[in-house]
């Protein structure tokens, strides 16, 4: 079915025009040999930025300085590593290696498999899958190759995505790369061409994948460099194809310059020795408790029992000795308590009743609510209180299905800032204040931003094409600041606003004054996309395509051009 190419294909990974041609592995650009370095910086971009780090108003002078050259690589300059990297666009099973790659369904049907595999192939393909008994999630199976040029076919099941199961789809997805170079090695075969593993139909975002696939490449090749000769990198779309091609410097830098400037692009967690996503609550291990001598009481006298009145004198002399001895030795416990019988309120209405005693002393002048802010009133909260009333809305949101506000991408997980820092993207003009549950948000925000504000973090706010939605007072400001609670105030390292407006401006001025002064002082506005990518690399964040326009609508003039289709920024000729 396939016949050899005459002439080597153009050194830049592009198949020919007809499907069936055998390409060799000596006619596909190898990554160390790449005739061009893609810039990781921003210099050909904007002269008017330097090449330096750019500062951090936030951040004290001491980390910024430590964020530079001082950091050592997690993935350092191996030329041996890079010389077994090779980035190709076109189909895995036109290459002539020993194996390709085939993402599958668990039960390895021709109609869910790689597209045009099982055409190419020949019918003993399917035959031969049909034996196999089927293939879980995260692991592979080889069959032979049949009509291929390849000498065998690993079929891999990759994982379903869901954003609440994020860690077990990053960790499925690293074993499925894992387990197909282990097979490669086990069957004595040196050169391998994957595809994608995850698939549109799975619901995968195509970048995330990406950095799994080629950082677990990366941490199997260190340890068995000696055993593979080649790993191809196939991609079929001009988007994975520029994904890899951003993203392959990060884990496979071939020279000192991108080794440095992957230092502050790489994302903060880039998995364990193997590549997988590493989870803390793995390092946690239970010692059984010390063991404790507790004394016996000791045992009455019995007296054989006369009558029922005998029998109860008896008990109650027994429970009698029993009070003293146990209240003798250990004073600090109490037998009976009458506390423990007492009635504890609700405490949403012993709150209920603080607000209404602190509204009836106040002379009912409401300076904030008469100038359209809403109700700043009430007691702050104690906290205590504000770990209760995070830890019930937390309850709550983990208790229902909140989907439809996910799908309005109102909020959603970034990647990490320059320093390693996760970040959460909230979009304004997303925020559709009429046909939008203010109480079912709330319980979205909790849930979402529960995994970020255990350690310091950071916000991006788009307020681009925002100013035409209404937006919620500071009423509602204050109480979802009180639900997600003090940890949330204390590890927010700041709020990145882009193409903020006066009348903002003038809002978070307000809530300075009269919310909180520690949040909203650490608000950092950001007039141009450009500005915002020297906090926040732009690999780390996913944008709207209106952010785009609206940027190139209002700084158009500065000699910026964004391709709303490839998230790119040109200079302007």
């Amino acid at each position: 079915m396939y016949r050899p190419v005459a002439t080597a294909t153009p050194r830049g990974g592009l198949p020919s025009d007809s499907g069936d041609s055998v390409v060799t592995l000596d006619q596909v650009p190898r990554w160390s040999d790449a005739e061009h370095r893609l810039s990781l910086d921003y210099e050909s971009e904007d002269p008017s930025f330097s090449n330096s780090y750019f500062a951090d108003p936030l951040a004290s002078s001491s980390g910024a300085e430590s964020s530079g050259n001082g950091m050592v690589s997690r993935f350092p300059v191996d030329h041996e590593i890079n010389s077994k990297i090779y980035l190709w666009r076109g189909n895995p099973w036109n290459l002539e290696v020993d194996t390709v790659v085939n993402s599958t369904n668990e039960n390895l049907d021709e109609a869910h498999s790689s597209p045009g595999l099982h055409a190419a192939a020949g019918p003993g393909l399917a035959e031969e899958c049909a034996t196999l008994g089927g293939c879980r999630t995260g692991m592979a199976k080889v069959t032979n190759a049949y009509d291929l040029p390849a000498r065998r076919v690993i079929h891999t099941v990759g994982p379903k995505y869901a954003v609440k199961y994020h860690t077990a789809a990053e960790n499925a997805l690293s074993h499925c790369y894992r387990s197909c170079l282990e097979l490669l090695i086990e069957n004595g075969l040196k050169s391998i061409a994957m595809g994608c593993i995850y698939t549109e139909a799975k619901n995968y975002p195509r970048e995330p994948a990406a950095h799994v696939a080629i950082r677990t490449v990366r941490r199997f090749l260190e340890k068995q460099k000696d055993k593979i000769s080649a790993v191809v990198f196939c991609t079929t779309t001009a988007s994975d194809t520029e994904i890899y091609k951003r993203l392959l410097p990060l884990y496979f830098p071939r020279d000192k310059h991108e080794e440095e400037v992957a230092i502050s692009k790489l994302p903060a967690d880039v998995g364990d020795e193997n590549g997988e996503t590493i989870i803390d609550e793995r390092k946690i291990r239970i010692k059984p408790l010390p063991k404790k001598n507790i004394p016996k009481p000791p045992k009455a006298p019995v007296e054989p029992p006369v009558s029922d009145v005998g029998l109860i004198r008896s008990v109650h002399v027994a429970l009698r000795a029993f009070v003293c001895s146990y209240r003798t030795r250990h004073t600090w416990i109490h037998i009976w308590d009458p506390a423990f019988m007492s009635l504890i309120k609700d405490p949403d209405q012993r709150r209920k009743e603080q607000w209404e005693k602190t509204a009836q002393a106040q002379s009912g002048w409401n300076c904030a609510k008469m100038l359209g802010f809403g109700d700043l009133g009430g007691p702050p909260l104690s906290a205590a209180e504000e770990y209760s009333l995070h830890s019930r809305y937390l309850a709550k949101a983990n208790s229902l299905n909140l989907s439809e506000i996910a799908e309005m991408k109102i909020v959603y997980r970034g990647g990490v800032d320059s320093e390693g820092r996760p970040v959460m993207v909230v979009v304004g003009a997303h925020f559709l204040l009429r046909c939008l549950d203010l109480e079912r948000f709330v319980l979205y925000v909790v849930k979402e931003f529960e995994p970020l504000i255990q350690k310091p973090y950071s916000i991006v706010y788009f307020h681009s094409a925002a100013s035409l939605q209404l937006q919620p007072d500071l009423g509602w400001m204050r109480r979802l600041q009180q639900v997600l609670g003090r940890k949330h105030q204390r590890n927010l390292h700041a709020i990145y606003v882009l193409h903020p407006t006066f009348h903002l401006k003038a809002t978070i001025f307000t809530l300075q004054l009269l919310v909180d002064n520690v949040v909203w002082k650490k608000v950092v506005y950001v007039d141009r996309l450009l500005q915002l990518f020297r906090y926040v690399p732009r690999e780390q964040l996913t944008i709207p395509d209106f952010v785009f326009q609206h940027d190139l609508e209002v700084n158009g003039g500065k000699g910026l051009i964004v391709d709303p289709r490839t998230k790119y920024v040109y200079q302007r000729p």
